[in-house]
């Protein structure tokens, strides 16, 4: 009798799923004045676009999140069918679904953002339903972000009990709602400015310096990036740097970050170590930054080349 495939490992998305809308400027943008330029809609959400990802890199897929009842909220529905996640998302009727809006200029960097985001306050609603803490429970794994109110984290954590439960950032002003749940998260991806929030340090401090405050907080793996700089990585005995590959062209550096979270996540539940699997994590934010989706196609030669361009990770003293 032939042996039967293993299920892929399932992760639970808990976060944002909204309309994403990016303005790019046409010239130098000029502050304070009209600026020609275009806009485009998709649809976004950093635990979404994470998750699309991991789906992609061999994961199975759920998403937790919440939207309206309106156009915007059928849209998402839509793309969430057609990625391939199943989806156990609450609809307010008399709610509009959120959005996030960014301008960038003309090489594809973040001038501003403006999240309208304050469906995602009643997350703490969502999860006492019991359904959600099933399937909480039921996962592999859970990846959430710090779009959550403080309290939904708090429970997402708790009703995860053993299972691991991996973050992602946001901002530098959102992140500081998991200070207290550091010593339970799997993986925290972050940036510089965003650890510097976590730990009272200036952002120009040194990265091992800015490690061992991570650590004495209590969380004991995480993936700090710096932009095109060196990404560091660490976990109990252990940091590295990984030098990110420059990518052939920037598009678009919204979903990078994202990209780089569903990646790392889906390479860990597959089994891989942690430095190859921030490897593959790495590979796939190049491809989203060369691409005009919030989520790149990972095809498979793709993939294979784009990993080919990330180093092997280095020591850090």
């Amino acid at each position: 009798m032939p042996e039967q495939p293993h299920p892929a490992p399932r992760l639970l998305g808990i976060g944002g799923a909204h309309i994403d809308r990016r303005g790019q400027v046409a010239g130098i943008y000029v502050p304070g004045a009209s600026n020609p330029g275009t806009m485009r809609e998709d649809i976004g959400g950093v635990v979404f676009n994470a998750l699309r990802v991991a789906r992609k890199r061999g994961a199975g897929a759920t998403l937790m999140s919440l939207r309206g009842g309106d156009a915007g909220g059928a849209q998402v529905a839509e793309a969430i069918r057609q990625a391939g996640i199943e989806d156990l998302s609450a609809v307010f009727l008399d709610r509009a679904t959120s959005s996030y809006t960014a301008l960038i200029d003309r090489d594809g960097d973040l001038i501003a953002g403006f999240a309208d985001m304050g469906l995602y306050d009643l997350f703490p609603r969502q999860l006492q339903r019991a359904a959600c803490r099933q399937a909480i429970g039921s996962a592999d794994a859970i990846l959430c972000d710090a779009n959550l109110p403080e309290q939904a984290l708090e429970m997402t954590v708790y009703f995860a009990a053993s299972k691991p439960v991996h973050a992602i950032g946001i901002s530098p002003a959102k992140i500081v709602r998991l200070v207290g749940l550091l010593d339970r998260l799997a993986c925290l991806f972050m940036n510089r400015k965003e650890a510097a929030a976590l730990t009272g340090a200036s952002i120009d401090a040194e990265t091992p310096a800015l490690v061992e405050l991570l650590r004495g907080r209590g969380l004991s793996r995480g993936v700090i990036t710096a932009g095109g700089g060196p990404v560091a990585l660490f976990e109990p005995g252990l940091l590295l740097s990984i030098a990110p590959p420059a990518p052939r062209m920037i598009v678009d550096v919204t979903g990078a970050g994202d990209a780089l979270a569903g990646a790392t996540v889906a390479g860990l539940m597959l089994g891989k170590p942690f430095a190859d699997a921030v490897r593959e994590g790495l590979a796939a934010a190049m491809l989203a930054l060369e691409a005009r989706a919030a989520v790149p196609e990972l095809g498979a030669g793709a993939f294979a080349a784009a990993l080919a361009l990330v180093p092997a990770p280095a020591e850090m003293a």
